[in-house]
């Protein structure tokens, strides 16, 4: 399907209103057959691209938990050096709002379709850069300088990459399908999380733990590089969003007194953006705790490392299909009661979940983090129609970036930081029951959250305002 802006006549008098409703109504009145060929397209390219934002992105988060404490930070103890390591992996979560109020800004004004690009283009420049920073015995603190640096930049790109990838899932999709079309956004998380870690399993069991330390953990990041141009290579032939263009010719011809800063249209009514916030939350935090605390406390029971990475990326595998089939249920029950129900179950593995991660078998481990997963994607997957839904299509990537991103922070950013310290005690004690309280809370608070908002499932994307 090819884009459709009429903007002049060819002597170059503009097209009456009535002209644009009928360039509306090609746009969105489109075949059965060509609307489900284009949406196939598209959602096989947000899936593919968003598996490559977060390989990138969540490669770090197991970096950080079984590396960066050794390279960054030699001079540390292991539970100070991991507690550094992940306050640099918070910086990514920081930078994330920034990325989707600046990318979803121009989103909304230019198109989804070339901000996609440049995400991506950013994020792989980034997490190539990371793979050659040198260590601190080369360059001390300016080690941890640069990897913040090229951290934050992460953050700017997937902060930009998610709404962009979402909406156009969403957009390109039948009303009766858009939980399962857009969940295939949400899938690229387990999926690049997958392949990072089977990627840094791999070299860690080929090679020694000094080799591996020295040099053996850049090859992950550096292969980054040939991800990027997969990717840019597959954004490229994507169209744009028959739901953005109709709604910019339709604002065009109405001559709406809209303000011209998406950013704008949304905290003018910031209720919205205030609970996709906080009901997004609990999800994220649920899901940065298995790769980076939950990794390192099942290793340091003394199971080897490449063998919890393993158990890990396998269950992380399992997952996709687990938040795709849960965007496909929202579809017939709605966002809401799917995505509480997964809070609820989750909170209640957590008391046999980390018992599960102190086991000798490796089957058990890998049901620990597989049902985790599965429960996760509950949450995970109705999660970004659910948020995408509740924004107008004029400020629809300002507004569900935006709120995605600021949930991310507000839920993932500094989750393994405080749940380290939370577990570590005040005393020197390590507990886990501290962890889960945390955990909790944080699951009560989306959980209210998402019960304020409206069931969103059935709204008109073109005419919705939030």
């Amino acid at each position: 399907m090819t884009s459709i802006t009429p903007k002049s006549r060819p002597d170059g008098t503009a097209t009456s209103a009535g002209e644009k409703q009928d360039t509306v109504d090609a746009l969105l009145n489109i075949s059965p057959e060509e609307r489900r060929r284009e949406s196939r397209k598209v959602i096989l390219s947000s899936y593919l691209g968003s598996t490559i934002e977060f390989y990138d992105f969540l490669l770090y988060a197991t970096a950080a938990a079984v590396v960066f404490p050794h390279v960054f930070f030699p001079a540390s103890d292991p539970l100070a050096g991991s507690i550094a390591a992940f306050g640099t992996f918070a910086a990514g979560y920081v930078a994330r709002p920034l990325g989707g109020a600046l990318f979803g800004h121009f989103g909304d004004r230019l198109g989804r379709k070339k901000m996609l690009v440049l995400s991506m283009l950013l994020m792989g420049l980034a997490s190539t850069a990371i793979g050659l920073i040198p260590s601190a015995e080369m360059i001390g603190i300016w080690g941890v300088v640069l990897l913040v640096i090229m951290r934050i930049f992460q953050g700017i790109a997937v902060g930009g990459e998610w709404g962009g990838a979402a909406l156009m899932a969403l957009e390109h999709s039948e009303t009766k399908k858009r939980g399962f079309a857009a969940s295939f956004t949400n899938a690229g998380a387990p999926s690049g999380a997958a392949l990072g870690t089977f990627m840094m399993g791999a070299v860690s069991a080929l090679l020694s733990e000094e080799q591996f330390l020295s040099w053996g953990w850049r090859i992950p990041f550096l292969f980054s590089f040939l991800l990027l141009i997969v990717g840019l290579i597959i954004r490229s032939k994507v169209s744009e969003s028959p739901v953005f263009q109709a709604a910019m010719i339709k604002a065009e011809a109405e001559d709406k007194n809209k303000p011209k800063v998406p950013l704008i249209s949304v905290l003018r009514r910031p209720k919205a953006l205030i609970l996709t916030m906080f009901a997004g939350a609990a999800g994220f935090a649920l899901q940065v705790l298995l790769p980076t605390f939950a990794v390192g406390y099942s290793a340091a029971g003394g199971t080897a490392r490449s063998d919890v990475l393993y158990a890990f990326a396998w269950a992380s595998v399992i997952s996709i299909f687990m938040v795709v089939g849960s965007g496909l249920l929202s579809d017939a029950l709605g966002r809401r009661p799917v995505m509480i129900a997964g809070l609820v179950l989750y909170v209640a593995f957590l008391f046999p979940m980390f018992p599960m991660l102190r086991s000798d078998s490796w089957l058990v481990i890998l049901a620990a983090f597989t049902i985790a997963l599965a429960l996760h994607g509950m949450i995970y997957g109705p999660l970004a129609a659910f948020i995408a839904e509740q924004f107008g299509t004029e400020s629809r990537y300002t507004g569900a970036s935006l709120g995605y991103q600021l949930a991310t922070l507000l839920g993932a950013g500094f989750t393994p930081t405080i749940v380290a310290s939370l577990y570590a005690g005040p005393g020197g004690g390590e507990s886990t029951m501290p962890v889960i309280g945390f955990i909790a809370a944080i699951s009560a608070v989306s959980a209210i959250a998402i019960l304020l908002t409206r069931e969103s499932k059935d709204h008109d994307l073109l005419i919705h305002e939030h």
